[in-house]
């Protein structure tokens, strides 16, 4: 229902920024949820926040969730859960006007892809992943559920980013290498060996600085 309102998961910086893309898009947002107590009922942007998700079960029917207004992986995760499990219907994928998805690549459900990125051919963007602005990501790059790609990001071809994984501001990746499921790495970094997963990698080259437990 591309003319429904919708909520989003977090009212934090990605939140917000979140909320600046559904106005391109002339999308209608209701509101923002966020688990915090002290958060219901105040106004983020313009916008009220609502509270955790069964605050808003009278609506489940009216409104679609955005689960990505936060950056963190493992929160996207949890509350998409949350979203699912309450019985509430999942936003489709919010993509800048200004960015040009060729037709062999695909964005799923509930991913954003922000301004002055770049998406090239056979790009494969799975559920609930963050493309945040200036992102390049070359050919027959895939990216699992929940990642989230920070600004000024450069993928190389023939890259798979497993689920969960988060890519610091800055850095790059050369080309033809995996990057393990929950894996960090570092801002400014410069992958150019596969990473394993569950583990944080910083620096230019990357190298294995300590293991994720999560």
């Amino acid at each position: 229902m591309h003319d429904a309102k919708l909520v989003i998961w977090g009212c934090g910086g990605m939140g917000r920024e979140v909320l600046a893309l559904c106005e391109v898009l002339g999308r209608n947002v209701a509101g923002f949820l966020d688990e915090r107590e002290e958060m219901r009922g105040q106004m983020v942007d313009g916008v009220p926040v609502l509270g955790d998700i069964q605050h808003i079960y009278a609506y489940r029917n009216e409104v679609e969730v955005i689960c990505s207004g936060v950056g963190d992986p493992v929160l996207k995760r949890k509350f998409a859960r949350k979203t699912r499990d309450a019985g509430f219907r999942l936003a489709g994928p919010l993509v800048h006007p200004a960015v040009n998805i060729p037709r062999s690549s695909q964005v799923d459900d509930n991913s954003i892809v922000c301004a002055g990125s770049i998406v090239s051919i056979n790009v494969n963007i799975g559920k609930f992943v963050i493309i945040n602005t200036q992102v390049t990501l070359a050919h027959d790059v895939t990216i699992a559920e929940h990642c989230t790609i920070s600004p000024g990001v450069n993928i190389s071809g023939n890259v798979t980013m497993e689920e969960g994984v988060f890519i610091g501001t800055g850095s790059a990746v050369r080309e033809k290498v995996t990057i393990g499921a929950w894996s960090i790495i570092g801002g400014g970094a410069f992958v150019k060996d596969t990473v394993p997963a569950n583990a944080l990698y910083a620096g230019v080259p990357a190298v294995f600085k300590k293991k994720i437990i999560r």
